[in-house]
């Protein structure tokens, strides 16, 4: 049986190349994302970084501890205390002290999320000075990196307001922050509060000496008074989203493409297997020689794809680099148990696409193949019917569910992204059926105009069933994909959008032009000063709650004034009144467990205390935005971040023009409210977008090898069929625009039955929305949709015209006297 499947494989080798490329292809991907999916379960192993010479680091702690039935659970807090002066005294008679201060320092000619700290903690980096020398009064900075030399003067906002500042010296960028170096009392008169305390003294007595509420950190431990110590876990939690997405999207397309591969060739042997059969062989031997093949293409493709995953995984891992997706340091380790992983799946792959080839090939009767027509009679057995109701079923099932149950579900990524993948597959097992008519509308009338090339095209396109489902087949995969992914995506960013525009209305929006970063003070005192002007100062924050007694959850809150609050803002409130906020109670939305207007939740507050507050309010849960909401008295040690302006009728432009001049010089960015969304609203985020793209890439990818494969498969069955053309009386330039007319007629097909997936999809996503209370409009992606049809129409018709036109240097007679 290996020697007859062999041989078959070498006098129809056309048949099994797309599949072993396919193949090949689809286990190279899965290598590669794997490699590169094994990358990111570990960050680097970093020692302290701002303390790396600090033999002990004092700060406030910043964890929530709790015991529960299954362990402790911790939770970072958002706003830990500083360290109190009688603390830092108590400490300065251990040994020498070194006093940290961090702020956030904004200005034209500074770099992202610049901070500022006083210049005897560079010395415990260390950082050391590359040019000019260190600052000696008030105004004078050193700065980081070679952005600026000394000599440089920065017009800069800080806490305290606009400061002139003199770049008087430079060291050596760290690489994990942008500061700038001020003296130590120019740093206290900036920012009061010390935030860590570097002390010369052995660490039990200063344990002894601080007590209970402070972590004493040595060793490796300095590293949590770090800026954003756990960045480098973070940082790789998008890249672990993107590959495993990649990784799934890119196992489910190569399934299905070597399947559909797999039972088109099958199809298209019907005669050869009922040659053999009537030569004796028996149905099991026909399934054997079927699974043989498999296993050969199996085995040779998936050893081709894992060399082609070793190769890749680094330029990926480098591609991500360079696109921001994934941090500087991110590299492919040595790990090699995603190619064992890789290699096992693609023979797996290959045998199970060919499991239900195999079995239709076996029942394939002497009889029944040698009298078969060319015209594909029965498209689809009763088995198909079967699993194609079913899966279709359960995706339009699991979608109901999911509105019915938790229509939040359907706004995340995990789930939009999976979701389609049901649907796609109930579609594309109905394609046979589906393709028919489709075809038959499409060119109802073209069909009915001059000429012949739209009739014949019409009834070769019904007359080969199987051929015209497995064309179209990729071609509903890609545009399906295309258009759910990045229509709900874009639908979700846009609803976002609007939800926003809907709660805000105040006049204008002032913030410190980066995430979380606190306004000047000196801005909220002079707009505070404005006649008229309502000012409603915003504080971001942290709420943790312990949930089912488990599980430790912190939702963001903002500290407001609820009478000021009111006026620049509009909440979804289904619940209670934000107006009854008061320092014993708290506004929530309704994702929490608890959500009666006038029940009491114990909370762990941003800065680390308990608080057991009334409910004054519940929120509507939205598309996720609508948070937690305390007084400024629950949010000790937060900063202002945010102030929303309310402007008098009478005198507006002044106002403005006042508010203007105070944002100017103390460098806050003041906008309208829509122009504020605009620009913290985008539709999405430039990562999202080219992990988008990745994935459309690989489905895109796919699609064209399965239309080259299908097509070169079709045009050597064919060659007696143009012939035949040719003899009637055909040029060669008729019978190649006849078939690419085909080609272009199945791949509308296909984009019909992709767009339906698409449309069952965002009708979805659009009902989900409705359901949370956020009525917006769904987007779709017609140029994304456009451009992915143009390539599969461009795919297709190469692949079937090239073939074609090969076949076509024959002479017709010789053609036409062919056999199988």
């Amino acid at each position: 049986m290996l020697k007859l499947a062999l041989q078959g494989m070498r006098t129809r080798w056309v048949t099994f190349v797309g599949s072993f490329i396919a193949l090949a292809l689809g286990v190279g991907l899965i290598a590669t994302t794997g490699l590169a999916l094994a990358a990111t379960f570990s960050a680097p192993d970093r020692g302290p970084e701002r303390f790396g010479k600090a033999p002990v680091v004092v700060k406030t702690s910043d964890l929530v501890r709790v015991d529960t039935p299954i362990g402790e659970r911790t939770r970072t807090i958002t706003d830990p205390a500083p360290v109190p002066a009688a603390v830092t005294t108590k400490l300065a008679t251990l040994g020498r002290t070194v006093e940290d201060r961090t702020f956030p320092v904004t200005g034209r000619g500074l770099g992202a999320d610049t901070v500022g700290h006083p210049w005897s903690v560079a010395a415990l980096t260390p950082y050391a000075l590359t040019g000019g020398r260190a600052p000696s009064a008030p105004g004078e900075a050193v700065a980081t990196g070679d952005a600026l030399r000394p000599g440089a003067r920065v017009r800069a906002a800080t806490p305290r307001g606009a400061e002139e500042i003199t770049v008087v010296g430079t060291v050596a960028s760290a690489g994990f922050e942008n500061a700038l170096f001020f003296t130590d009392a120019e740093a206290a008169r900036i920012s009061p509060d010390v935030d860590a305390v570097a002390v010369q003294a052995p660490a039990d007595r200063v344990e002894a000496a601080v007590g209970d509420g402070f972590d004493v950190l040595t060793g490796d431990g300095r590293r949590r008074a770090d800026p954003d110590p756990d960045r480098d876990a973070e940082a790789l939690v998008s890249v672990n989203a993107l590959l495993g997405t990649a990784a799934g999207v890119t196992g489910f397309v190569s399934v299905f493409v070597v399947a559909s591969t797999f039972s088109f060739a099958v199809a298209q042997r019907r005669r050869e297997f009922g040659l053999l059969r009537t030569a004796g062989a028996t149905p099991a031997q026909v399934r054997r020689m079927v699974f043989t093949e498999a296993f050969v293409i199996g085995v040779l493709a998936s050893a081709a794809g894992c060399s082609l995953g070793a190769a890749g995984a680094p330029r990926l891992a480098a591609w991500m680099v360079d696109a921001g997706i994934a941090p500087a340091w991110f590299r492919i380790g040595e790990q090699t148990w995603p190619l064992h992983t890789a290699f096992w799946t693609g023979l797996f792959v290959a045998l199970s696409g060919v499991a239900v080839s195999s079995w239709r090939a076996g029942r394939i009767g002497p009889a029944e193949a040698l009298r078969e027509s060319a015209v594909d009679s029965r498209a689809m057995p009763v088995s198909r019917w079967l699993i194609g109701g079913a899966v279709l079923a359960a995706g339009l099932g699991l979608l109901v569910l999911a509105l019915l149950d938790s229509p939040a579900d359907l706004l995340k990524r995990k789930t939009y992204v999976t979701q389609p993948m049901l649907l796609i597959v109930g579609f594309a097992l109905f394609a046979p059926v589906l393709v028919g008519p489709l075809n038959r509308l499409l060119t109802w009338l073209p069909a009915r105009l001059p000429g012949a090339t739209a009739m014949l095209a019409r009834e070769n396109a019904s007359a080969g069933i199987r051929r015209t489902a497995a064309v179209a087949a990729p071609v509903v995969i890609t545009v399906a994909l295309a258009a759910s992914l990045m229509g709900t995506t874009a639908t979700i960013s846009e609803a976002k959008a609007d939800e926003a525009r809907e709660r805000i209305t105040a006049d204008l929006v002032a913030t410190a032009g980066g995430e979380g970063r606190a306004l000047p003070e000196e801005f909220l005192r002079r707009a505070r000063a404005v006649p008229g002007v309502t000012v409603s100062a915003t504080r971001s924050t942290g709420v943790t709650v312990l949930e089912e007694g488990v599980a430790l959850v912190t939702s963001e809150a903002e500290a407001v004034d609820p009478a000021a609050h009111a006026a620049v803002s509009r909440p979804p409130v289904v619940a209670g009144r934000l107006a009854d906020l008061d320092d014993d109670s708290i506004v929530v939305n309704e994702e929490w467990l608890t959500t009666e207007v006038g029940d009491r939740v114990s909370v762990w507050l941003g800065d680390g205390r308990t608080a057991d507050l009334r409910i004054a309010a519940v929120l509507a849960t939205g598309t996720g935005d609508n948070g937690v909401y305390v007084t400024e008295r629950n949010a000790a040690g937060a900063p202002v971040d945010r102030v929303d302006l309310a402007l008098p009728q009478d005198g507006a432009d002044s106002a403005a023009s006042v508010l203007g001049a105070a944002a100017e010089a103390t460098g806050v960015q003041l906008l309208t409210g829509d122009r504020w969304v605009d620009a913290h609203y985008p539709r999405s985020s430039e990562n999202t977008r080219l992990g988008l793209w990745l994935i459309l890439g690989i489905a895109l990818l796919y699609t064209g090898i399965a239309l080259a494969n299908t097509q070169m498969m079709a045009t050597s069955d064919r060659v007696r069929d143009l012939a035949s053309l040719r003899l009637t009386g055909a040029t060669k330039g008729q019978v190649l625009r006849l078939v690419a007319v085909e080609a272009l007629v199945v791949v509308a097909a296909g984009a019909v039955l992709g767009a339906v997936i698409a449309g069952v999809n965002l009708l979805g996503v659009w009902s989900a929305l409705g359901l949370l209370g956020v009525w917006s409009g769904v987007v779709v992606p017609w140029g994304t949709v456009a451009a992915v049809i143009g390539a599969s129409a461009l795919l297709a018709t190469v692949a079937s015209v090239l073939p074609a036109s090969l076949a076509l240097r024959v002479r017709p007679v010789e053609l036409a006297g062919m056999r199988e």
